[in-house]
């Protein structure tokens, strides 16, 4: 493109490039519609990019006046390099969708219907938001719901997949939730309704298709994010059971990160902690800890669910259990990061205060692990593992402090 002075007013504030589709917003800034999606909708933001005030109502109304302008100037200045922007494609109406739901009756007009939101999701986060107006999550919700519920519902299902092999409704609805990026609001309102919903996604999880289990999961995270927390006191050990099967199953890098950070969330909550450990979760994320190939920010959350669980007697009697329990949290310390290194401690320290069997002591000896302890002291891993470290170290001071098994020179910095 040669040298060519665009006019300002053709330019995205936040993109800084000529406006294919100009919207704007209750502010009266006009934007190129992607650009101010994502801010807003992406990013989940809530003012204004230029004045900074905050956008009250979302609706973006399309500049047309602005975007022929644009093509105009564009056709003038093809011999330049300009290339002409085409007309955009209008967003769906409130109104298409609405009719759409309404003449989803029947088993087969739902399948297309889902083909069709499928679709118009897929086109941009204005389209996501009129959906999500307009009554299609209720109608989402109701197909997962029905998933499972009774044999009839179940047969049915199998039925409509033999007849329609691209499509199966429970996998397709839990895709389409998930991928609409739901409002706080919205989100909110399936983690209420009594818990049916979870119970529902417990069911998927339970039994339906790797695909399903996965979006099941990355939905659940979503609503957990926003959850109030007496919502996540009373979970029923069914779901954590299932959560921890993901896991298991390694289903997929995506579900196994938001199965983690699941945990992560729910743990810290009544007596979620025991009931995750009673799930078996404690031998899985060990296994995971062996894996050589498990990536730092993966480390990092196994570590944060295993401290959690580390919280209850029955975690800790896991991690004991375990041949390798002990030796690969301290092999964690100083390898991986300083949030590694804090939850490996962290986790020393209750197996420390609550565990200390002569057993146990003299296994942390052998594995190295009170060796490790005593680096930490000499090391910058941070005021808070340091600490913890040396106190570890002084709980045992007298079933440690002259072993054989501590090289001489972090023998001689032992705490007193």
């Amino acid at each position: 493109m040669d040298d060519i002075d665009v006019p300002s007013f053709f330019i995205c504030p936040i993109s800084l490039e000529i406006m294919k589709d100009p919207v704007t917003v209750s502010t009266g800034i006009t934007y190129d519609r992607e650009s101010i999606e994502k801010w807003l909708f992406s990013g989940k933001n809530t003012t204004c990019p230029v004045t900074k005030q905050v956008i009250a109502d979302c609706e973006l109304t399309p500049n047309h006046t602005l975007r022929r302008l644009i093509q105009s100037w564009c056709m003038l200045n093809a011999s330049h390099g300009i290339e002409r922007i085409p007309t955009p494609k209008p967003p769906i109406s409130k109104a298409q969708i609405i009719k759409l739901l309404k003449d989803a009756k029947s088993p087969q007009q739902q399948i297309k219907c889902l083909k069709s939101l499928q679709s118009i999701a897929s086109e941009n986060a204005t389209n996501k938001r009129c959906m999500e107006s307009s009554g299609a999550v209720e109608f989402l919700v109701s197909i997962v719901s029905n998933y499972g519920s009774s044999a009839s519902a179940s047969a049915a299902e199998g039925s409509l997949y033999n007849e329609f092999d691209s499509i199966r409704p429970t996998d397709e609805a839990l895709s389409i939730l998930y991928n609409l990026q739901l409002s706080e609001a919205s989100l909110k309102n399936l983690m209420g309704r009594n818990g049916d919903f979870i119970v529902s996604l417990t069911r998927v999880m339970q039994r339906g298709r790797y695909e399903s289990r996965a979006y099941a999961v990355l939905l659940l995270k979503s609503m957990v994010e926003v959850a109030d927390p007496m919502q996540l006191i009373n979970l029923r050990p069914e779901l954590l059971i299932e959560i921890v099967q993901v896991l298991r199953d390694q289903i997929s890098k995506q579900a196994s990160k938001a199965s983690l950070q699941l945990l992560a969330s729910i743990c810290p909550w009544g007596r979620n902690k025991v009931k995750v450990a009673e799930a078996g979760v404690v031998p899985i994320l060990i296994d995971l800890l062996l894996d050589s190939s498990l990536e730092r920010r993966g480390c990092e959350m196994v570590l944060i669910v295993l401290d959690a669980v580390c919280g209850c007697a029955e975690g800790r009697s896991e991690l004991l259990l375990h041949g390798a329990g002990l030796a690969i949290v301290s092999k964690k310390i100083l390898r991986v990061s300083q949030v590694a290194s804090e939850r490996a401690v962290r986790i020393l320290l209750s197996i420390s205060k609550f565990c200390a069997t002569t057993k146990v002591l003299q296994e942390m000896l052998q594995l190295g692990v009170v060796a490790k302890l005593c680096l930490v002291l000499h090391l910058d891993c941070g005021f808070k593992t340091k600490e913890r470290a040396r106190e570890v170290l002084k709980l045992h001071a007298r079933v440690w402090q002259n072993s054989p098994c501590i090289p001489s020179n972090l023998l001689s910095s032992y705490p007193a």
